[in-house]
């Protein structure tokens, strides 16, 4: 896999102009969604590097990341002439470079694309890695290949109108890379003064979300090994976010993957003695900005049947990465089925 060139920003227009001229593209195509095309795009327009560029834009939502709007992409970039030779530029979360991403892998064999995230969950999770695809059959990122941008440009300007809950939606991935990685950062974020009315985020603290999922990745680029630590959470953040979208009252992923993150702690205390007064703590942590997801024991069955679809699973079991305490990652953990819907019980009780 190419290596990924990651830019934090600090002339924006001047950076985005020095990396779409060393590329030189026969066309340069822009994909957005309803809300970055009316908020976002404008930015890009002034350079005028951009200024013949094809712009396509979906609808916004996960909800869209599907083989509809693939097929869509597709077909405006057959339509318009769109050659190996021409550029992709995502602009947008985590759909439209999940999405873009994976039209630019696959278009022609592949086109080269640019990822440029304007939500923080894009920024520290989506946008860098190179994991693109989409959603298919109820199942999250079900279709994809692993294809990383040739660079990712990060604007922290993005970041500065986003609501309350997209902060929220990007701090969650933030606060899973801290508890994978770094404790040091975990205990900033948690005692950090709240920034849009809530704690654990900075622009510093993305920075350093940044460069730990870009260091894992380069290490592990295929998913092999440590690459795995990154799921923490998401095993049954999935099945969350999953479930949901089937009872028509869907969730965003950062807030799937922070109540996933309590079931995988409380798993990570029972089998492999995760520090007690650390689970209470970061529990109470999500609790109190996150809220809770109202399930009942009704719904552990199917639950539990959506996490056997999980694209991680490499076996019949359910494939977990847990934590021994924050920083020690355990890949490749299996649990029994009766712990999972203990999880889920403690989940309630939270």
């Amino acid at each position: 896999m190419s290596k990924q060139e990651v830019i934090i920003c600090k002339d924006f227009r001047s950076e985005l102009e020095q990396v779409v001229g060393n590329q030189p593209a026969e066309q340069i195509f822009i994909l957005t969604d309803t809300l970055t095309r009316k908020f976002c795009l404008p930015l890009l327009l002034e350079s005028e590097k951009l200024a013949g560029a094809h712009i396509f834009s979906i609808v916004n939502g996960d909800e869209h990341k599907n083989l509809d709007s693939l097929t869509a992409v597709w077909q405006f970039l057959s339509d318009n002439g769109a050659t190996r030779r021409s550029l992709m530029i995502n602009l947008g979360g985590g759909m439209i470079t999940d999405l873009g991403g994976f039209a630019a892998s696959t278009f022609k064999r592949g086109m080269r694309y640019i990822n440029i995230p304007t939500t923080i969950l894009g920024a520290v999770d989506a946008a860098v890695g190179g994991k693109t695809g989409i959603n298919f059959n109820g199942l999250k990122n079900e279709i994809g290949v692993i294809n990383p941008a040739d660079f990712v440009l990060v604007n922290a300007r993005f970041f500065n109108s986003l609501s309350t809950e997209q902060i929220l939606n990007g701090s969650a991935e933030m606060i899973k890379t801290a508890l994978i990685a770094d404790e040091n950062l975990w205990s900033e974020m948690r005692q950090s003064p709240p920034k849009g009315g809530q704690p654990g985020f900075n622009d510093a603290f993305v920075e350093r979300c940044i460069e730990i999922k870009k260091d894992i990745v380069e290490r592990d680029p295929y998913e092999q090994n440590i690459r795995k630590a990154l799921n923490f959470g998401h095993t049954v953040g999935h099945a969350f976010e999953s479930f949901s979208y089937e009872k028509n009252t869907p969730v965003l992923h950062g807030y799937a993957v922070a109540w996933g993150m309590i079931c995988e702690l409380y798993l990570s205390y029972r089998t492999l003695n995760f520090p007690k007064e650390k689970l209470q703590e970061i529990c109470c942590f999500i609790g109190k900005n996150y809220g809770s997801f109202a399930i009942s024991c009704k719904d552990y069955d199917r639950l539990f049947e959506l996490m056997t679809h999980d694209k991680k699973n490499d076996s019949k079991e359910i494939n977990f990465t847990l934590l021994g305490d924050i920083g020690d990652i355990r890949i490749n953990q299996h649990v029994s089925q009766n712990l999972i819907f203990d999880s889920f019980d403690f989940f309630c009780d939270m």
